[in-house]
């Protein structure tokens, strides 16, 4: 998972995917007052009292009215859902408090700023875990639960939004979602020549790099669609899109031949279910309802089998033995 880690960070170190997320993504009344020109990337590295760094957390801020909103995104990609990812992000939030302490980077009037905790979750199961602070203590009736953190985290399932959904956006997290979650070669196709659209001037050349290095990094290297076993490192999102075009064909032909070999393999099953169950009635007479769902539900090795038992078994219960 590192090199989707990785390719994640250099998107989202980019102000267009972090605003196209807020505003495409964050359904809040706030985000209406946000000057998302103001975008600023700060300093993600914090140092907690046990002296152990981080690295890898991409922090922005952006002006909300004349004040300063400090967005915090926690990227993380994990196959598992982890339980304790309140706790995780309630620590990370602190850290970034504490820096902004350090730093004597308060609001005017000597508060510290808001903070929006977001956790991108790219997981194949849908998340079921938790996302406030709450639900990992113990509840104590009698007061105690006062006492008790308050915390919450923006969580964004990416395989839970349906296409439908995330096609009408028309912004770059929305094609990034759309990339993760689609199985079909055309659609692909449309959401690259997009991207190419949305990013054609020169000032979007690093995004669309970033999107090749994502193309380069997970796309091709990890989903090997169509038998594509080796590719040479692409270096523009054009060469994407043509390499795309010349592989359309070549996944639909693949499906297709799976297909029609599901399909022999499949009628060669039916084929052997007919044969065996007339074999078993003009040896045994008609079959109960179990005995017939048995075989009908029987693989092709295990009918062979059968099969040739019937010659020399006394029996259904003898065969099926």
């Amino acid at each position: 998972m590192a090199e989707h880690d990785n390719s994640y960070k250099l998107l989202f170190s980019h102000k267009e995917m972090v605003r196209d997320l807020l505003l495409g993504f964050v359904k809040e009344e706030w985000v209406q007052g946000l000057d998302t020109e103001s975008l600023e990337r700060v300093n993600g590295s914090y140092v907690s009292d046990n002296i152990r760094d981080r690295h890898d957390d991409i922090v922005w801020r952006v002006k909300w009215g004349r004040e300063w909103l400090y967005v915090y995104i926690v990227i993380e990609f994990q196959s598992t859902i982890d339980i304790y990812m309140p706790l995780r992000v309630l620590v990370y939030v602190g850290l970034l408090y504490q820096d902004l302490i350090r730093e004597k980077k308060l609001s005017p009037s000597g508060k510290l700023p808001p903070v929006l905790p977001v956790v991108l979750y790219n997981g194949k199961p849908r998340w079921n875990g938790p996302v406030e602070m709450s639900d990992l203590i113990e509840f104590v009736p009698g007061g105690l639960s006062r006492y008790c953190p308050r915390f919450t985290f923006l969580l964004l399932d990416e395989g839970a939004y349906a296409d439908e959904t995330l096609k009408p956006l028309k912004n770059v997290v929305s094609a990034l979602f759309r990339l993760e979650n689609s199985r079909d070669p055309e659609v692909i196709m449309e959401i690259v020549s997009s991207l190419l659209k949305w990013l054609s001037v020169p000032e979007q050349a690093s995004l669309r790099r970033a999107f090749t290095v994502w193309f380069n990094r997970v796309f091709f290297a990890s989903r090997r669609r169509a038998n594509i076993k080796e590719s040479p490192e692409l270096q523009e999102l054009t060469e994407v899109h043509a390499m795309l075009a010349e592989t359309v064909a070549e996944w639909k032909e693949e499906w297709k031949r799976e297909g029609l070999k599901e399909g022999r393999e499949e009628g060669r099953k039916q084929w052997g279910v007919s044969i065996l169950l007339k074999q078993l009635e003009f040896k045994f007479g008609t079959l109960n309802l179990k005995d017939r769902k048995r075989v009908e539900s029987a693989d092709s090795e295990t009918l062979l089998k059968w099969s040739e038992k019937v010659l020399t078994a006394g029996s259904v219960a003898e065969i099926f033995g």
